[in-house]
């Protein structure tokens, strides 16, 4: 009887503490992230490499301290570039910075994309922007998505 009541206690008090921990991991919330500009930046291969200046605005009471990021592009379901990077400035807390990121392009999917537009003619092309921000270990990655067309008109 008595190891029953040990054992009770002793769960209920490793209850307390897991949750105790769980409600330590701050929640974030997502920043907003814009392109200010993406263009073609010289290569010593044939592989293009494009340039993207993402403006971040961070609306949390914390910096983001950004150990890395990992971002992919796609246009009409064909991957066309991807890259990862960990040089990254620090977004203090309710501020706002430009992160520039160097691309190389996925010429397979290039490939694919300009297949599908040479057989289909559009108006417009569906894109989407995928972004992973890691905080760090203690806080939660965030995850950007951004989907939208461009006109071809």
């Amino acid at each position: 009887m008595l190891t029953t009541k040990l054992t009770q206690i002793l769960v209920a008090i490793m209850i307390m503490i897991l949750g105790g921990c769980a409600s330590l991991r701050p929640t974030l919330e997502s920043p907003t992230i814009s392109v200010a500009a993406f263009k073609i930046v010289p290569s010593e291969t044939l592989n293009p490499k494009f340039e993207i200046v993402l403006h971040i605005i961070n609306p949390n009471n914390t910096a983001l301290n950004f150990q890395g990021i990992a971002y992919s592009a796609s246009i009409e379901g064909h991957r066309i570039l991807s890259g990862v990077s960990n040089k990254l400035p620090v977004i203090e807390p309710y501020g706002e910075g430009e992160v520039r990121l160097i691309a190389s392009a996925d010429l397979l999917g290039s490939f694919g994309l300009i297949n599908d537009l040479m057989t289909k003619q559009r108006k417009n092309l569906a894109y989407r922007l995928n972004i992973k921000l890691d905080v760090g270990r203690f806080m939660p990655t965030i995850q950007v998505e951004k989907i939208g067309e461009v006109s071809l008109q």
